[in-house]
């Protein structure tokens, strides 16, 4: 039976996709419904009054029209969420919505995303982590400022060594973990479980952390297992163990990013520029193996890992001379 209003409907769709998709989408999702809610208000169409039954194609136009500033990535993304919505009615709410009509409009209308080549800057990366490194090994003033520190370069290393999202590396908890293979089984994005590897740098990195938390961790009363591995150690906190949220993971690789490249560096290296880094690192310590890197970024489609399989020109000309330059010691007239 349809939900009384179009609004409630709107919340009901937006609960399933909190349940079955990552924070991410979800706050991608429930942005497009607020801007599409908005749109509708200017023709006139009341949420609150709407009956899901009212849903039109026409709506769709409005809002292809509405999303023409945007990028087109953007544009494709909103459209995508909207379009979930018309499909959630159609099978959830047994609405009679033309979804042939809807998706033929888009065809004509929607305008094509250009793949970007995936941003990595690997030196970069790396001083990063050199930087996160040798923050941890110094003298601390305080015990908060000390698990602050090894938290940090225990969860810059998880991202950069096991290629997991931002959302996923959060949520990890003490018991996701197999110690003695050095591996976890994980929640990724889609609702599905994988299994992720740790290097021996992050999994010592990790231990580290747990062991200098240990008495944090005792007093909880909790089992060990249900504790988050990556905590918060703010004064909100206080002496809770409260994990990670991705907000805070995010300020977490920003102060490392200006610590370790300067001001000037501020938004240049995002969480996902670790994931990133991982499936390029993978890529050109096999030789180019598009299976093996996919598998471990569990990607579920091939063609995104080959996003990842280009050389940038500073590669392309550094082979070239290695082949013909240095090779052959040849030199200039």
């Amino acid at each position: 039976m349809p939900s009384a209003s179009l609004q409630i409907a709107i919340d009901h769709y937006l609960q399933f996709v909190s349940k079955s998709c990552s924070e991410n989408t979800y706050r991608t999702y429930s942005q497009a419904l607020r801007k599409f809610m908005a749109m509708l208000k200017k023709h006139n169409v009341d949420s609150n009054q709407a009956s899901p039954a009212d849903v039109s194609t026409d709506w769709v136009g409005w809002y292809v029209t509405l999303l023409k500033p945007h990028a087109p990535s953007t544009e494709s993304l909103f459209l995508t969420a909207v379009v979930g919505f018309y499909e959630y009615l159609a099978a959830e709410e047994n609405v009679p919505v033309n979804l042939t009509q809807v998706r033929s409009m888009l065809k004509r209308r929607q305008r094509k995303v250009t793949p970007r080549l995936p941003q990595f800057p690997r030196e970069q990366i790396e001083s990063v982590i050199s930087y996160v490194n040798t923050i941890a090994s110094a003298p601390s003033k305080a015990d908060k400022e000390h698990l602050r520190r090894l938290r940090d370069r225990a969860f810059i290393l998880t991202l950069s060594d096991t290629g997991l999202r931002i959302s996923e590396a959060c949520r990890l908890t003490r018991g996701h973990i197999d110690w003695e293979e050095g591996r976890a089984i994980v929640t990724i994005k889609g609702g599905r479980e994988s299994v992720v590897r740790f290097s021996a740098r992050a999994l010592s990195a990790v231990k580290v952390y747990l062991r200098a938390r240990a008495e944090l961790d005792g007093a909880t009363g909790r089992t060990l297992a249900s504790l988050p591995v990556f905590a918060r150690h703010d004064d909100g906190a206080g002496k809770k163990v409260l994990r990670l949220n991705t907000v805070g993971a995010r300020e977490t690789v920003n102060k490392a990013v200006i610590g370790a490249l300067g001001e000037n560096a501020r938004g240049t290296i995002t969480p996902h520029s670790f994931r990133h880094y991982f499936v390029t690192v993978v890529l050109r310590s096999s030789g180019g193996n598009l299976k093996l890197a996919q598998e471990l970024a569990r990607h579920k489609n091939i063609a995104i890992t080959q996003r990842y399989a280009h050389l940038s020109d500073d590669d392309l000309d550094r082979g070239y001379h290695e082949i013909f330059n240095r090779r052959s010691g040849a030199k200039e007239d």
